[in-house]
């Protein structure tokens, strides 16, 4: 007998599975499937701010801030209601960064972000990330991942800095994740000089707090009493930018790409991550050393996806993800890929986007979106460019959700004005308490 279960990402993309054989295989699709059936039953129980196509901008009148309050979800994290200064992750800009959501065709809004200034206390620190969520409950799992890992990471660099021998060890803790811990320079300079030698340090714990920030992340989600991470899961690239260092840790196939100018003064796309697909043979050769499958479907060759060792399921199209622990004891892990990149003064920008973005547009592409548009209206440009390329490659797919962040390191607000075009209204919940004590009150521009 067999059984079909399809969980694609937003019910489409990321997990499919068939799970047939043994009952035991059985009655994990079948958990499955209910978890799917479940999810799209939620209905209204959902409230997703950020709106799909064609939403106007979620800016509650004060007349309406009750209702508001009512529409908050009881399962979301207290942690989006709170006004953080700097903090940003609905739809809006702030002097450095500009960032945009967009709900695709396939269900809920899955996709998360987070622009958060002055971070860890630190100023001129600067935290960016996108999430992606997959599964049935991934747009919860994202928005856990997009608020706790932030703070979890504080909590380590703070925990490093207290401690004097925070780095005596680093070699042993880093071995203890094995082979799977990955680092490296994102320009690829194979020799670190003397003077360089307190920044290596600066970026080592850094690094090391990247590492345990995130697997404390992952075991907070396999035992969260309320959302279930069994077959759901996100993908999270984020970003640490302190000083002239950027710091970038890379969970799946999200994206991170550098604006900046060759020797020609050419405007040119530098990949700073790299795509963690199940089939980079580094990526497959763990997975394989751990029982899972890689192959692609016949309907869609170029899409390798991850498999139980005797089931075809889930079929999950990264190779690390957050969640997804029906897969952690067969190769999935959620160790972020670590790289850093010291910035000049050619470069000019770094964008953070979805796959939704990247399915459709070249990293040129996207590069050059940014370049032309205002440093206010950037993210949102690029977002509805990527949904005009769904419409034109793929016609006949779902558009899938798209998400980005656009951080700016030239701030010159002159520079900004010169371009600027008309305001979009924030969905957002920059610092409210800058604008309006009122509106910060009542909760305006909070994760409702």
């Amino acid at each position: 007998m067999t059984q079909s279960v399809e969980v694609l990402n937003r019910y489409g993309t990321d997990l499919v599975g068939e799970a047939r054989g043994s009952e035991r295989e059985c009655m994990a699709g079948l958990e499955c499937f209910l978890n799917v059936v479940r999810a799209l039953g939620m209905g209204s129980c959902i409230t997703e701010v950020g709106g799909g196509s064609g939403s106007p901008p979620l800016v509650p009148q004060l007349n309406n801030l009750d209702s508001v309050k009512r529409r908050r979800m009881k399962g979301s994290s207290s942690f989006d209601y709170k006004v953080v200064p700097g903090r940003m992750f609905l739809n809006g800009s702030s002097d450095v960064a500009s960032l945009y959501s967009k709900q695709g065709k396939k269900g809920i809004n899955q996709d998360a972000m987070l622009v958060w200034e002055n971070f860890c206390s630190k100023e001129g620190t600067i935290f960016c990330g996108v999430f992606d969520g997959h599964g049935p409950f991934g747009h919860r799992v994202a928005k856990r991942v997009r608020d706790s890992f932030p703070l979890k990471l504080i909590a380590q660099w703070d925990l490093h800095h207290k401690n004097k021998d925070g780095l005596s060890d680093h070699s042993s803790a880093a071995g203890s994740c094995n082979s799977d811990i990955g680092f490296r320079l994102a320009d690829e300079k194979p020799i670190v000089t003397d003077n360089e030698l307190g920044g290596t340090n600066a970026i080592l714990t850094l690094r090391e707090s990247f590492l345990k920030a995130s697997k404390f992340m992952d075991k907070e989600l396999k035992l969260h009493p309320d959302i279930d991470c069994f077959c759901s899961g996100t993908t999270a690239v984020t970003l640490v930018k302190q000083g002239q260092d950027l710091v970038i840790g890379n969970v799946g196939d999200s994206r991170a790409v550098l604006g900046t100018r060759d020797h020609n003064d050419s405007l040119i796309a530098v990949q700073l991550t790299i795509d963690l697909k199940p089939n980079l043979p580094r990526e497959e050769e763990r997975i394989k050393r751990h029982r899972g499958r890689v192959f692609s479907l016949r309907n869609e060759p170029d899409v390798s996806r991850v498999w139980l060792p005797n089931s075809d399921f889930p079929g999950l199209a990264m190779a690390r993800a957050f969640g997804d622990f029906c897969l952690k004891d067969y190769g999935l892990i959620a160790v972020p890929d670590i790289s850093h990149h010291r910035l000049t003064e050619k470069d000019e920008f770094v964008v953070l986007a979805t796959d939704g973005i990247w399915d459709v547009l070249s990293n040129e592409e996207v590069v050059d979106i940014v370049a032309s548009a205002s440093q206010t209206n950037a993210a949102r440009v690029l977002v509805e460019s990527a949904v005009k390329g769904w419409k034109t490659k793929y016609p006949f797919s779902k558009i899938d959700d798209c998400a980005a962040v656009c951080l700016f390191f030239d701030s010159n607000s002159e520079l900004k004005s010169a371009y600027a075009t008309e305001e979009l209204i924030p969905e957002a919940s920059i610092d409210q308490s800058e604008q309006s004590p009122l509106l910060c009150e009542k909760g305006i521009g909070l994760d409702a």
